[in-house]
């Protein structure tokens, strides 16, 4: 027997339709190479996807057919959004900080008709405009002011293309489990892969993040998604906003300015933030030399890559900010869990709550995690013994965009490369990438745990560890530092910092320095490039 409710399709559509109905009002502001401070509301927003959507369709846009984005945050953006996917066709973004012959080799693989480029990008695209041969046209996101001198063919100028259109689309009824947008993995080995997102998997998302649980965002907050919104949808922000209605502030270019973020933060009274380690650093290195406030701010989401302590503590000490850690990744469009703590901060003693705060969380509703053996055996939720992670769930990938193998275990399980313990209470930790774990005289040593005691060192700015061959051991730990700027720092000096806060096996063999650490397009330590950069290192107590 069947239940007896309306069966409902979950698309984006219905998130900007309710938007627009409940949210309207709600205020979104952006920095923008054009305007320092652009300001309208959802409803206007939902108008000009409409103007975009006939726009688009004019220029012979098909249903199923991919747009591709080199674009920041910012309003525009977000028109893309809901103007490419609530008309059936699929929103690619991509990420402009990725190599040349990366960007030829996904747009060629999205096989984009158009692409929504932002004026900054247009030399990306003159470079490889020979080699990207499903591009029937470039359109610059921005006034006719903002159009560039370019020998590109088939310029388009945004606003001149809206302003030609009314805003009645005639948004057509999808199905729930069409393709609405497409992200590529960062591709530190082999070519990126793309994760093709629903619609119902990004509906179902955006209710996870306003979970009190999640990110617990409200009608009355006013949150600035720093994340990119050309990676995983800056963390589904965007579509949360028109289920939530709250303010939404975007900091276009600026997103890694410490000073433009302490005055976007101040000025529009941003109470909730999102965004990498390397983000709040930046911006707590401002707020440290300037002696300037976020008084506003009450809450930030970390993610991405470990957050040391040290930021976590300079947030709550010198500013009143709770630090609030989550993990996930492309393939789950991208979140997996959230570190809201179970009981109130004043439940914990200090050393308590530093161990769980340093934890990425819960699972999410939508989201079942497992950790298993060598053997594919579950090991417990004990927080002490880890293994492979698995994943499943509605939003979780089943295969990678034009690949015929499916992603998943025969037991219906991705693996996610992450090697994690999770507690009693299912608070997980990821103690490494698979690829990345040091295997040491038969016993596995977390490089992550290493990299986050070494950057608790005042003089020590980014740390990275990898595992060196050792003829007694297979492997050891090599400690890779960037001194804080001004900074002398030395290797006594940060084994000793480190001495009482591991376990004294890991503790790495050698320190070694450099000017600045690889890193990936999404702003990850690069640890394949630093394995080739030190292949040749011996330690010297090994011969």
């Amino acid at each position: 027997m069947q239940g007896l409710m309306m069966g409902e399709q979950l698309t984006i559509t219905s998130l900007m339709r309710h938007g627009r109905t409940i949210n309207g009002d709600s205020e979104i502001v952006s920095i923008t190479h054009d305007n320092p401070r652009h300001r309208y509301t959802q409803a206007e927003c939902y108008d000009r996807a409409g103007q975009l959507a006939f726009a688009l369709k004019e220029l012979g846009l098909k249903e199923g057919q991919t747009v591709g984005t080199l674009a920041w945050n910012d309003y525009r953006h977000m028109e893309v959004y809901y103007g490419v996917a609530c008309s059936g066709a699929v929103c690619h973004t991509i990420n402009p900080r990725l190599f040349p012959e990366q960007l030829v080799y996904i747009i060629n693989h999205a096989e984009d008709q158009f692409l929504m480029v932002d004026p900054m990008f247009v030399p990306l695209i003159e470079a490889i405009a020979d080699q990207i041969s499903s591009v029937k046209g470039v359109i610059i996101m921005g006034g006719e002011q903002s159009m560039p001198e370019t020998k590109l063919d088939n310029l388009h100028c945004y606003e001149t293309l809206l302003a030609g259109h009314g805003a009645d689309f005639p948004w057509p009824d999808l199905d729930e489990n069409s393709a609405c947008s497409l992200c590529y993995t960062s591709g530190t080995t082999g070519n990126p892969k793309g994760v093709l997102y629903s619609h119902r998997s990004l509906v179902l998302q955006s209710y996870a993040c306003c979970l009190a649980d999640g990110m617990g965002l409200r009608s009355y907050d006013t949150a600035l998604p720093i994340v990119p919104m050309f990676h995983v949808n800056a963390w589904n922000i965007p579509y949360s906003a028109a289920l939530s209605g709250f303010k939404l502030v975007f900091p276009g270019s600026k997103m890694g300015d410490g000073e433009a973020l302490q005055e976007l933060i101040d000025s529009e009274q941003v109470n909730y933030s999102v965004g990498v380690p390397t983000v709040w650093l930046s911006l707590l290195t401002y707020l440290k030399e300037s002696g300037k406030k976020v008084t506003s701010l009450e809450r930030v989401g970390v993610g991405g890559s470990a957050c040391p302590i040290s930021i976590m503590k300079d947030f709550e000490e010198n500013h009143g900010v709770t630090t609030i850690t989550g993990w996930g990744m492309t393939e789950m469009a991208p979140l997996g869990t959230f570190n809201q703590t179970k009981r109130p901060r004043e439940a914990y003693s200090d050393a308590e709550y530093d161990a769980l705060r340093v934890r990425a969380g819960r699972p999410i509703f939508g989201v079942s995690m497992k950790i298993v053996d060598e053997n594919d055996e579950e090991v417990p939720w004990d927080g002490v013994a880890f293994g492979a992670l698995k994943v499943r769930g509605p939003w979780v990938v089943e295969r990678y965009f034009k690949h015929e193998e499916s992603t998943l275990d025969d037991k219906g399980w991705f693996d996610t490369g992450d090697v994690a313990s999770i507690d009693a209470d299912g608070n997980m930790i990821i103690t490494d990438r698979t690829k990345d774990v040091i295997k040491s005289g038969g016993e596995w040593i977390s490089s992550i745990d290493l990299e986050n005691c070494a950057m608790g060192h005042p003089e020590v700015a980014e740390a990275a560890v990898i595992g060196i061959a050792h003829p007694k051991w297979d492997e050891r730990p090599l400690l890779i530092v960037v001194r804080a700027p001004g900074k002398d720092v030395t290797p006594d000096s940060i084994l000793e910092f480190m001495d009482d806060k591991i376990a004294k096996w890991w503790m790495p063999d050698e320190v070694t320095f450099v000017d600045e650490l690889p890193h990936t397009a999404t702003g990850k330590i690069h640890k394949l490039k630093l394995r080739e950069q030190f292949a040749d290192f011996s330690f010297a107590s090994a011969g």
